[in-house]
C-alpha cells in the first residue's frame, strides 16, 4: 500500500475529516460539555475510566476523537521524531490500548514520512468497540494500512524484530497484575528486537508504578524522558480548549523507550 502523497499534509486532511465526521451529529456546545466531562474524569475521577466512562456519551466520544485524538497524534509524533524511533524502517506498529488510533498513527506517519512506498502496518487492540471502529476509520482516512480488534492490552501477543510497540496513555489504566504482566512482555519483546515506546501524562502522582517501570527500562538499556513543547493548535482545537476552560498552550508528556536488541 502506498503512503500518503508528498503534496498532502495527512494530519490536516485527517483533522478536517474528523470535524466533518463528528460535527455532523454533535453540536459544538455538546462537544464542549463532553470535553469538560472528560477532563474531570481524567483529573479527578480516574477510577471511572476502567468502566468505560470516557466513552459513555456521544459528546464525550466526539470530544475524545476531535480534541484528544489530534493532541495524542502530535505528542507521539513529536516524541517519536526526537527519539529517532522511525529509523531503521519498521514493518509493523502494535498500538496497545489504541483508542481512536491517533497515537499509533502519529508514530506510523513519522515512520513513513509523506513519500514512503512501504509505511508500517498498524495493529491495534482496545477494550471498547467504539474505539475499535474509530481506529479503523482513522487509519483508513490517513492512508495507513491496519486493523484493530477488541482485546486486553496486557494479553496481546507481542512482536519482535522490525516492529514498534506503543502504549500511549494506556498502562496507567491497567490493573496492577496486568501492568506487571505487560512489563515482562515488553522487556522480552525488546530483547527480541522490538522498539518499545510508553507515553503517559507528566504528572507522577497519578502513576505510582512509573518509577519501577523506568528502572526496568533503564536497566535494559533504555531511557526515560520528560517532554514539554508549544504546539500550534489547529483552530477547532484552540476553540474547544478555550470554551472548555482548559489550557493546552504547552503540551507535556513523559516517555519510556527501548530501541530493541541489535
Amino acid at each position: 500500500m502506498q503512503g500518503p502523497p508528498a503534496t498532502i499534509d495527512p494530519f490536516s486532511a485527517w483533522l478536517s475529516a474528523l470535524e466533518v465526521r463528528h460535527f455532523a451529529s454533535v453540536a459544538f456546545s455538546e462537544m464542549r460539555r463532553g470535553l469538560q466531562a472528560l477532563s474531570t474524569i481524567y483529573v479527578e475521577r480516574r477510577e471511572r475510566i476502567a468502566s468505560g466512562a470516557a466513552f459513555d456519551g456521544a459528546g464525550k466520544r466526539a470530544a475524545f476523537a476531535v480534541f484528544y485524538g489530534p493532541i495524542h497524534f502530535m505528542v507521539v509524533s513529536r516524541i517519536a521524531r526526537a527519539l529517532g524511533a522511525a529509523s531503521p524502517p519498521l514493518r509493523i506498529i502494535l498500538d496497545l490500548g489504541c483508542g481512536t488510533g491517533a497515537s499509533g498513527a502519529g508514530w506510523a506517519i513519522e515512520a513513513c514520512g509523506f513519500d514512503s512506498a512501504a509505511p508500517p502496518r498498524l495493529t491495534g487492540v482496545d477494550c471498547h468497540p467504539w474505539a475499535i471502529e474509530e481506529a479503523r476509520w482513522t487509519w483508513r482516512t490517513l492512508g495507513l494500512s491496519g486493523h484493530a480488534r477488541r482485546g486486553e492490552a496486557e494479553r496481546k501477543r507481542l512482536p519482535g524484530r522490525e516492529s514498534g510497540i506503543l502504549a500511549a496513555y494506556t498502562v496507567n489504566e491497567l490493573p496492577a497484575a496486568g501492568r506487571d504482566r505487560l512489563l515482562r512482555g515488553l522487556l522480552d519483546a525488546a530483547a527480541r528486537g522490538a522498539r518499545v515506546l510508553i507515553i503517559e501524562p507528566i504528572a507522577r502522582a497519578a502513576s505510582p508504578w512509573w518509577d519501577a517501570w523506568a528502572e526496568a527500562f533503564l536497566g535494559a538499556g533504555g531511557r526515560s524522558d520528560d517532554w514539554r513543547f508549544e504546539p500550534d493548535l489547529p483552530e477547532t482545537l484552540a476553540r474547544l480548549d478555550r470554551a472548555a476552560g482548559l489550557d493546552h498552550r504547552e503540551l507535556t508528556a513523559r516517555s519510556l523507550w527501548l530501541s530493541g536488541a541489535t
